[in-house]
């Protein structure tokens, strides 16, 4: 499947906004990239849902195709549409190793898992988009125990999250439950996604 392969900070930089979530790519050039990135434009209402689907898309490293997919089926959930689509996106395992803080990145956490290293309940999982359930357990398979990216990404300074747990003695870490809406990435409306597929 098609994936982004150019450079995450020009994406940032053009959307002024931090995909990593740690703000580095806009410290040094808070602007966009390009010869007229300092130009000021005042976006649209298009505009600016686009601008908020592109955040989300990128985030997550989604291709067009899975991100409205995964559009499609929160709202056929019970809920507010745009509440589940962001607690569906938090639901992929890529997503859990990565706020469980065994990858410094989502992108080092989908390769990590789509090498195989991953088990989910004891069993091997090396599919990034893999839902999970509430209660599931993800672990490391036993050759991969000491990898050197994992240990380096725990030694670094991580913003855990109350809906995973990882304890470091037994190396496993637990989906707790769903996330609350308030407790990923608040800068974002999903409220204009919402409003850009329903247009």
């Amino acid at each position: 499947m098609s994936r982004f392969t150019g450079s995450t900070w020009k994406v940032s930089r053009r959307l002024n906004y931090s995909i990593s979530e740690t703000g580095k790519e806009l410290k040094k050039r808070p602007y966009a990239p390009g010869q007229h990135g300092q130009r000021r434009t005042k976006l649209s209402d298009y505009g600016l849902q686009l601008q908020e689907k592109q955040k989300v898309r990128f985030t997550y490293g989604l291709s067009e195709k899975q991100f409205r997919k995964t559009f499609d089926e929160a709202g056929k959930l019970q809920g507010k549409h745009g509440d589940n689509f962001i607690a569906l996106l938090e639901s992929r395992l890529d997503n859990v190793v990565y706020r469980m803080g065994l990858a410094r990145t989502r992108q080092q956490a989908r390769q990590l898992v789509s090498h195989g290293h991953m088990l989910v309940d004891g069993k091997k999982v090396d599919i990034p988009s893999y839902r999970m359930k509430p209660g599931q357990k993800v672990s490391f398979r036993e050759k991969s125990n000491d990898l050197k990216v994992v240990t380096e990404a725990l030694e670094a300074v991580y913003g855990s999250v109350d809906f995973v747990t990882y304890d470091q003695a037994k190396k496993e870490g637990l989906f707790v439950r769903r996330p609350e809406r308030n407790e990923v990435l608040p800068e974002i409306n999903e409220q204009l996604i919402v409003e850009f597929y329903n247009r």
